[in-house]
């Protein structure tokens, strides 16, 4: 098998049009489509990445709660490679966004933290310095 990358990742939001403004304006992820599903009562939102995947955001009337976080069964969290996580997290608190410390990965000992979309997802800013 000759597998690339991960070409997108999906997720289920509880409120359409604040996630789209999340991953949008707070984020600055590009648009690449949108589409509304009236069979399905369901938005689908085309998000691009910077490494070139794609994150797909998609409502869906009264989607289930996850069970817990972030222990649950499943996705446990998406992370996004960043150049300063310190920079990176100083600008998501401006803007409102709630965020954790900065903690050391004990195995590579790169910095990171984790800050929630609307639906309380976890996201994580891993740091990978400017020449990555």
């Amino acid at each position: 098998m000759d597998l690339r990358r991960i070409h997108h990742v999906a997720i289920i939001a509880s409120d359409y049009e604040r996630s789209k403004a999340f991953y949008t304006e707070v984020l600055g992820l590009r648009v690449l489509g949108e589409h509304y599903r009236a069979e399905r009562r369901s938005y689908k939102l085309d998000l691009a990445l910077p490494d070139g995947g794609q994150l797909e955001v998609f409502s869906f009337p009264d989607p289930p709660a996850r069970p817990s976080r972030p222990e649950a069964r499943g996705l446990r969290h998406l992370a996004f490679a960043v150049p300063d996580v310190v920079a990176a997290l100083a600008e998501l608190r401006g803007r409102g966004v709630p965020a954790e410390e900065v903690r050391v990965d004990e195995y590579t000992g790169k910095r990171f933290a984790f800050f929630f979309d609307p639906d309380d997802l976890p996201l994580e800013l891993y740091e990978v310095g400017h020449d990555a």
